[in-house]
């Protein structure tokens, strides 16, 4: 059986996510939350196992992009640990 983050915690997280992919992209934050709700990052933010809100919204954001530029969030440099 698969167990979900909290939805208090995913609040937070759709909230800044849309904000900051609304901002970024010069779209609104209800268009931001859509494109957001609708990832495999978010996906990924779901499923506790995973653990993701240890990561910041701004690391969450940098999935994100990720996964838009690459097709997969884990192409992000917080996922891979990359030396910077």
């Amino acid at each position: 059986m698969n167990e979900y983050t909290t939805p208090s915690i995913l609040e937070i997280y759709d909230s800044e996510l849309a904000s900051m992919i609304a901002k970024n992209r010069g779209i609104s934050e209800m268009d931001g939350l859509k494109l957001f709700l609708g990832s495999e990052t978010h996906s990924m933010l779901t499923d506790a196992s995973l653990k993701m809100w240890y990561f910041s919204p701004v690391a969450i954001y940098d999935m994100w992009e990720n996964e838009i530029a690459t097709g997969d969030p884990r192409n992000s440099l917080y996922i891979r640990g990359d030396e910077i």
